[in-house]
């Protein structure tokens, strides 16, 4: 049987290779940093992280990292309710609440994992999910496996929104959905606006933090820092894996009785192993850091300001940004591939996003700031961008 199947997948694969869709990975032999090295030999500038803070390789986090695997070992080997829960897990639920102004925290193996695991315990029939038409695959994933009625609006479209909550007052229970910020885009939902609906219309509101939490807001605290709504929005969902700190794991923080539930219903919680405690150690030190200092978010901020001014001055085509991604438009796939390659060949690392990552038409290389790059590395990428942009005709 596999004969005939391997043709049907070895097809597939061709297919994707003559679009030029397909998706190589380069390999990194250094640690993550804003300076990398690669398995060719090359040193690169990595333009392309979700390692915002500069985090990644932080010592504090190492530091704290090794102490833990004295003190608490290596892995679980278990689930959280069976003998899956140290006091590294707990305390790291605190400072999560802590940070962002809620009753409790819940921690995932990954933000994919808290986002699958979100809908179905709370959700019936009878009630209604309003997501935002950009979402992110975890959000939609959840959603999904939930029995809910669905319901989508265009991105960050307050007034398709309304409509749609005027459309679930049918249901029992409704709850809106939305990315803080969105990754492929870079601009940051309207929270503002989106919490006064929801108190309009009876709604909960969930956000999902991924890229926004330790980016926006003078503190790094999210969206809700932002709009100056900390601690209204029912539930949160986030990641380690990104400006905290770049390991793994993901969680949910809200209302306690929504955590509470989780815990006891929650599929992904409930059978996938715990955090280890070297990232559980890490991520205490991390939110403690983060308490102590802007430092990291204000270099990142003016990191972020800088590159986005200089490269709309050269002309290229941006979208509007809140956050510390900025989105250079090339729309066509294949241009977005040869565009990255010739930024390597520049020592610039940057990746092409194309369909089915972003829409058909909507290719695009996504820059990630971090607050890890200094001055000469944004001025080098730049000089690469004009250069390559020149060569490729987009400028």
């Amino acid at each position: 049987m596999y004969g005939k199947f391997k043709e049907h997948i070895q097809k597939e694969i061709a297919d994707i290779k003559d679009a030029g869709l397909y998706k190589n990975e380069r390999i990194i032999v250094t640690p993550q940093k804003a300076d990398i090295k690669v398995s060719t030999g090359n040193n690169v500038l990595n333009f392309c992280a979700n390692n915002y803070l500069g985090l990644s390789n932080h010592p504090e986090l190492v530091k704290a990292a090794k102490e833990a695997l004295d003190t608490h070992g290596y892995g679980m080997s278990s689930v959280r309710f069976i003998c899956g829960t140290q006091d590294l897990h707990k305390k790291l639920e605190a400072k999560i609440a802590d940070f962002f102004g809620t009753d409790d925290t819940i921690l995932y193996a990954a933000c994919f994992d808290a986002n699958g695991g979100l809908f179905e315990p709370l959700l019936t029939a009878e009630d209604a999910i309003i997501s935002d038409a950009l979402n992110h695959a975890s959000i939609i994933d959840g959603v999904r496996l939930c029995k809910a009625q669905r319901y989508r609006y265009k991105n960050a479209d307050i007034e398709d929104l309304e409509e749609q909550l005027k459309r679930a007052q049918a249901q029992r229970f409704r709850i809106i959905v939305t990315d803080g910020v969105f990754s492929m885009d870079g601009n940051v939902a309207p929270m503002d606006k989106i919490n006064e609906l929801s108190k309009k219309y009876d709604a909960l509101v969930m956000i999902d933090e991924c890229h926004s939490a330790g980016v926006v807001g003078e503190t790094g605290r999210g969206v809700t820092e932002l709009f100056n709504i900390r601690g209204e929005i029912d539930i949160i969902t986030g990641t380690l894996g990104k400006a905290f700190g770049g390991a793994i794991g993901g969680f949910t923080t809200g209302r306690k009785d929504i955590i509470e539930i989780l815990r006891q219903r929650s599929r992904p919680y409930l059978f996938s192993n715990s955090i280890p405690p070297m990232v559980a150690n890490a991520g205490i030190r991390m939110f403690d850091m983060m308490s102590e200092t802007t430092e990291l978010q204000d270099k990142l901020h003016w990191n972020t300001d800088y590159f986005y001014n200089k490269m709309k001055d050269v002309g290229f085509d941006i979208k509007t940004t809140k956050s510390a991604i900025v989105a250079i438009m090339l729309y066509d796939a294949k241009l977005s591939q040869d565009f990255a390659a010739k930024l390597l060949d520049e020592g610039i690392y940057v990746i092409g996003f194309y369909y089915p990552v972003v829409p058909k038409g909507q290719a695009r290389i996504r820059v990630q700031l971090s607050a890890g790059h200094e001055k000469e590395h944004l001025d080098k990428a730049i000089t690469a961008f004009t250069k390559v942009g020149k060569e490729l005709g987009i400028i």
